[in-house]
């Protein structure tokens, strides 16, 4: 009888723990969010010219250079081919560009961020994307993008993104 107690209690504060994780998990990424938010909203009240618009009720704000002329379907399996510069919002820092090579994505496989602002312009189209942490890689440091561009340690975590992105072709 006391084992079968001792393996109750065990388990019961296996889950109380496990549920205590999870709400400071949500809670970080909620006063992660809201850091982010406010460098975002501060970032475009410095610069009033953006006119920077919001994806739906996301925190990805998205500034059409060049609305393009093609294309305008887009869905999870939609490939496309685009050039870009990716900088850290905070510092302008450099951590991610293509010159002459165009990379091909399918939507699906990229950050999130990239999948709510890539559709805002059609083929040919230039859009800049303004990313909260929570749409491009959280609170995961990548340790490998950046290196190139000076960026010692790569990309931190919790980065909020600010990207180019020229849209040279789509396929569906």
């Amino acid at each position: 009888m006391s084992r079968a107690l001792f393996i109750l209690l065990f388990c019961c504060c296996i889950v109380i723990g496990c549920k205590k994780e999870s709400v400071t998990g949500a809670a970080a990424e909620k006063a992660q969010a809201i850091i982010d938010d406010k460098i975002i909203s501060d970032y475009i009240a410095a610069h009033p010219g953006l006119n920077a618009k919001r994806v739906d009720t996301t925190g990805v704000f998205y500034i059409v250079v060049q609305p393009g002329d093609g294309n305008a379907l887009f869905t999870n399996s939609t490939q496309v081919t685009v050039g870009y510069t990716g900088r850290l919002l905070t510092t302008g820092q450099v951590f991610a560009k293509t010159d002459s090579i165009h990379p091909s994505f399918v939507l699906s496989s990229v950050i999130r961020g990239w999948q709510l602002g890539i559709p805002q312009v059609k083929k040919g189209g230039i859009v800049r994307l303004l990313l909260p942490s929570r749409y491009a890689y959280g609170p995961f440091a990548q340790p490998l993008l950046g290196k190139d561009y000076g960026l010692i340690n790569g990309l931190p975590a919790s980065a909020v993104l600010d990207f180019d992105i020229q849209l040279y072709d789509i396929i569906n």
